[in-house]
């Protein structure tokens, strides 16, 4: 009865000493914490706190357990449950303080990344990961304590990782290729791209998949690994459209009107502000079957409508060929006709 007595007091100097360590935290040391410049000890001592408390509380029962007669079989049962609970708690420890580095150090520059919505996924694969791995070691250890073979467990662990690996292959391929997405970063969400045929923005960056909103309004799901192994074009990437326009003017047009054409055409990155005045080209490129051919490349701002702009350029050239006399060719075709001795010469439309 006496030993009963004893270690029932142990237990109970445990829980004062625990709850003692509590007070200390809350009106000592979080106020010392709080005054330095740095927030790690704060994240050290917070998150310290209850493991320290359950480890006490762990180490008190096990002294009591040890000085009643239990019996053999008992005590080892006790025992092995220490261990076992003595190395969960440590690992418990370690978890709880990465999870607070990450919400401390990495999460705030997420929140202020321009692309936060993928920095948010990255961050939260980074996070399980490393809390898995904790997790992983410190069950290994645990069994390790009990006698478990360590070596086998991870042999059989391996055959089996590998089975899985083999059936699961499709799966794995997409989540690295995920990973591959977030880390690399071809695209951001709302990105227009063109990949493996689709031509669309992107709504959502998954670990399988990628979500595309086609042109036509679709929703389309690719797997993670084909964009990864097919090429991506980033249309939303392009610091501007380029646009290349061919003219037709009449054979009957001399080259003082080409010249005049030219000059036109070279004066409209002045006239029309939503295209580059620097990067333009207009020249004399070619004679064709019907027409004598101007081709005028131009760039469209980045800043600026992709459909209006072209609009805007195309009815400033027709006002000033129209204002310059210059006519635009169509197809025509020639026809001479062997009648009574005289070629006859005909023009006609092209039925082309």
């Amino acid at each position: 009865m006496k030993d009963w007595l004893i270690s029932l007091v142990i237990i109970l100097g445990a829980l004062v000493i625990n709850k003692i360590i509590d007070l200390l935290n809350k009106n000592v040391i979080q106020k010392i914490t709080s005054k330095t410049k740095n927030r790690l000890d704060d994240i050290l001592f917070k998150m310290l706190e209850s493991p320290v408390l359950f480890g006490i509380a762990l180490f008190a029962i096990w002294i009591a357990a040890k000085r009643l007669d239990l019996g053999i079989p008992i005590e080892n049962v006790i025992a092995k449950s220490f261990r076992v609970l003595t190395v969960v708690n440590i690992t418990w420890f370690a978890a709880r303080l990465v999870n607070a580095l990450i919400e401390e150090y990495l999460v705030p520059q997420v929140d202020q990344s321009e692309h936060k919505r993928i920095d948010n996924h990255l961050m939260s694969i980074i996070r399980r990961t490393v809390l898995t791995f904790i997790w992983t070691i410190g069950i290994v250890m645990s069994l390790g304590n009990v006698g478990v073979n360590v070596a086998t467990l991870i042999g059989g662990l391996g055959i089996g990782g590998l089975a899985f690996a083999l059936a699961a292959q499709d799966t794995i391929k997409n989540i690295f290729g995920g990973f591959t997405i977030f880390t690399d970063r071809p695209f951001r969400i709302g990105d227009r791209i063109k990949v493996d045929g689709f031509d669309g923005f992107v709504e959502d960056i998954g670990i399988r998949s990628t979500r595309l909103r086609t042109l036509e309004k679709r929703v389309v799901t690719i797997p993670n690994y084909k964009i990864v192994e097919a090429s991506v074009e980033n249309i939303s990437n392009e610091p501007m459209r380029r646009v290349l326009l061919k003219l037709g003017l009449t054979y009957n047009t001399t080259p003082e009107k080409m010249n005049e054409a030219l000059s036109i055409l070279k004066n409209i990155p002045a006239k029309v502000s939503e295209i580059d005045p620097t990067d333009f080209v207009a020249g004399f490129s070619d004679f064709s079957d019907s027409a004598l051919v101007i081709t005028f490349v131009y760039f469209i701002k980045k800043s600026s409508d992709l459909m209006e702009t072209p609009s805007l350029v195309n009815n400033e050239i027709l006002r000033a060929f129209n204002e310059a006399g210059l006519q635009f060719a169509f197809p025509t075709r020639t026809i001479y006709i062997n009648q009574d001795d005289k070629l006859v010469k005909n023009e006609a439309l092209s039925q082309n």
